[in-house]
């Protein structure tokens, strides 16, 4: 098996193409493109690469919908009606509010404007000057604060502290506007994390979280970050704190999952040996999570990102009729962890998957006997 791992390696480097695979004898060997014996994701009902969806994890019409009509229009009133119908409480505010964030601050770097051009994102600038009250309109501009000193400023660097602090007091005036709102506390997070908040200035941030959402998978994830290694914490702590999450996890809560986004945030930058993802601190984050998914409404906003992470693991432990059977579920979407931070998700994501469909097929299995 240790040539799907070269393999896999190679297209990551983007020196060749992914090869296409057979099946013979329980290993996986290179064929010429339309070989009869050749595995082909298509034969699954897995979408073509070039459709696949970057920008959410999973499906949500109603968001596609209204943010289709509020860059072709610029008139940000259809956003603000969608997340006023929307649950303050919430996993999907919460992924809407990113949402509406994202494509302001993806448009300003498309169009930055000039003298003769309008900026993109102007339907943000008119929703916050029009609507100073609008919670969700505050909210929204805080997160694309923040988005924007990730995206264009260099951590430590004057020009990320003076973005972040307008974040930080974005922050402010948007849970003034809405006491009861996790979300602008949960936008802070990130800014904890990039002004290197004291462990007492983040426990307090993270308390009044609690009190107003205390099973947001969001949330957790956004935590964690200040504590990983590479941030303000360690190893030890961000499992620590992913363990008592799933710890204290209510019946159905994807929290089980925690561990397993502490294990990849941790894992050693190349490593391309499948034993060391079958080990036990691994395969019992594994089983944490599908036990989460398992257990989970099927309408959870954050199942897909939870499957999504769950190929990622399940492909690299070789464990290919369980990726497969992931991958059933989120084809399409790939707007979500690990993919995303990669320069091109789309292509990182068929990676994966076509070595799923390379091992299941290389281990007996086909079309016919997965079942849907």
């Amino acid at each position: 098996m240790e040539i799907l791992w070269v393999l896999m390696a190679v297209v990551m480097l983007g020196f060749v193409v992914l090869p296409v695979l057979r099946r013979r004898r329980g290993m996986i060997e290179q064929v010429p493109p339309g070989h009869p014996d050749a595995a082909d994701p298509a034969d699954y009902g897995f979408v073509r690469q070039e459709e696949l969806d970057v920008r959410m994890p999973g499906p949500d019409q109603d968001l596609l919908d209204v943010l289709d009509l509020v860059q072709r229009t610029q008139d940000y009133r259809a956003a603000s009606q969608l997340l006023a119908g929307t649950e303050a409480a919430g996993e999907l505010r919460w992924q809407r509010v990113q949402a509406f964030a994202g494509a302001a601050s993806l448009e300003l770097a498309r169009r930055p404007g000039g003298v003769s051009e309008t900026p993109g994102g102007q339907w943000l600038r008119v929703w916050r000057a029009e609507a100073p009250k609008d919670a969700g309109g505050a909210a929204v501009h805080a997160e694309f604060l923040v988005q924007q000193a990730w995206r264009t400023a260099t951590p430590g660097t004057d020009d990320f502290r003076i973005i972040m602090e307008e974040a930080k007091a974005a922050c402010g005036e948007a849970a003034l506007l809405a006491p009861g709102d996790p979300i602008p506390y949960i936008v802070e997070l990130s800014v904890a994390r990039g002004l290197a908040y004291s462990r007492e200035e983040f426990e307090q941030l993270w308390l009044k979280i609690l009190d107003r959402a205390p099973a947001h998978m969001g949330a957790h994830l956004a935590a964690l970050h200040y504590w990983c290694e590479k941030w303000h914490g360690s190893r030890e702590q961000a499992m620590s704190f992913a363990e008592a999450a799933a710890a204290r996890a209510p019946q159905g809560s994807l929290l089980s999952a925690m561990p397993l986004f502490a294990v990849f945030e941790h894992l050693p930058e190349v490593n391309l040996v499948a034993g060391f993802y079958q080990s036990e601190v691994v395969t019992k984050a594994i089983h944490g999570a599908l036990h989460a998914v398992h257990s989970a409404r099927a309408d959870d906003p954050m199942l897909a990102h939870v499957r999504h992470m769950l190929v990622f693991f399940l492909v690299r432990g070789e464990r290919w009729a369980e990726a497969m059977n992931q991958l059933l579920h989120i084809d399409g979407h790939v707007g979500a962890l690990p993919w995303t931070l990669s320069p091109d998700p789309a292509a990182e994501f068929a990676v994966y998957r076509a070595l799923a469909v390379a091992g299941y097929e290389a281990n007996g299995g086909s079309p016919a006997t997965l079942p849907h």
